[in-house]
């Protein structure tokens, strides 16, 4: 295994709409979202340790999931945890980690991922992401995946590309905004626009530079702990400076500005587990078309439900169709399924009601 790839596994969001399973104190991507037996990071710990070293993986989090992580990852020390003490977006966490990896090694490639993604094809990820790994230790080129679309939608941003480069990565053009209905099919019907993933690829020297380049402020404020990081000192540091970074995505700050954008269209299928919807999508189905997680069900004149309960636990349902049902502990959710954008705002109006603890 080629010992100068690295991972970042971007495990620090909260997943909200994913309530009431994930909350701020064990959010989504410790779960086992799909009644798998493995929890979302630690499949994904698993899908990239197939082609990046184990100990080459570092897992940056929010100070307050350290202990969740080490549970769930046994196999990594604290070395390897990347901890955020104040949640400034994407850019900071990314140069943060990106520093400690180009002191330990120079001539890194990494990959930065989510923690929380449904990946069927897990040899056809590793192929398109080694690819990739190719173009960026060659060259000073940022790389990203894209999600050849499957219909309208309107809950991601697009990435706009120039057709035509043999090889199957081809520049980006243009990031796009989160489309309207009508815009997201004028994308369908050009044929050159993906999903973006937010799943990247670059050298650490090149991701560096790019830093240096378009965010020098961002750029300085980190580059200044250079010689305590992967120290004893480096927590010390962190802790005094990070929350000065500006709160800014690694779309905007980065990727938006630079000229040497490359995107590859993903050969394996892909869902973002962004809803209960989404999860609903990709589970199997009994024949009145249920999604059942962990429960055992009778149902009568009840269809298209998403359903999660504790393990083995007896669900009745009738006259219940396409809504959510979440069992968990002290909260059930019995919602539809139309309106599960709304779930943001259960979540608010719950905390405002009954305290934090349920959020």
């Amino acid at each position: 295994m080629n010992q100068n790839n690295y991972a970042i596994l971007m495990a620090g969001g909260v997943g909200s709409r994913f309530w009431p399973m994930s909350t701020s104190n064990y959010p989504k991507q410790f779960h086992d979202m799909l009644g798998s037996g493995r929890t979302l990071i630690q499949k994904t710990f698993e899908r990239l340790s197939k082609f990046v070293p184990t100990s080459n993986i570092l897992i940056l989090t929010n100070a307050r999931y350290n202990e969740l992580v080490l549970e769930q990852l046994p196999m990594v020390n604290q070395d390897q945890v990347v901890l955020e003490p104040a949640m400034r977006n994407t850019a900071p966490c990314i140069l943060y980690a990106a520093l400690k990896i180009q002191k330990m090694n120079p001539n890194a490639v990494m990959i930065v991922a989510p923690s929380d993604h449904w990946i069927e094809n897990e040899e056809a990820f590793a192929a398109n992401v080694t690819q990739c790994f190719d173009k960026c230790s060659k060259e000073n080129v940022l790389c990203t995946l894209g999600i050849k679309p499957t219909f309208p939608n309107t809950g991601f941003g697009y990435i706009e590309y120039e057709k035509g480069e043999k090889q199957g990565i081809n520049k980006v053009h243009q990031f796009r905004e989160k489309p309207d209905y009508e815009t997201a099919q004028q994308f369908l019907e050009q044929g050159n626009f993906l999903w973006n993933a937010g799943i990247f690829m670059w050298s650490v020297a090149t991701i560096v530079s790019a830093f240096e380049a378009y965010q020098p402020a961002m750029y300085a404020l980190f580059y200044d702990g250079i010689g305590v990081y992967n120290t004893p000192s480096e927590a010390a540091f962190i802790n005094e400076n990070y929350e000065k970074a500006e709160n800014i995505s690694i779309d905007y700050a980065i990727l938006e500005q630079s000229d040497a954008i490359y995107v590859l269209p993903a050969s394996f299928d892909w869902n973002d587990l962004g809803t209960w919807g989404s999860l609903f999508d990709k589970l199997p189905k009994d024949t009145a078309e249920n999604a059942v997680v962990n429960g055992r069900i009778i149902s009568e004149d009840a269809s298209g439900n998403m359903i999660l309960t504790p393990k083995d636990k007896v669900v009745v349902v009738d006259g219940i169709k396409d809504y959510i049902i979440v069992d968990k502990e002290e909260v059930l959710l019995i919602y539809p399924k139309s309106k599960e954008q709304d779930i943001k705002k259960v979540v608010a109006k719950v905390k405002d009601t009954f305290g934090d603890h349920f959020a």
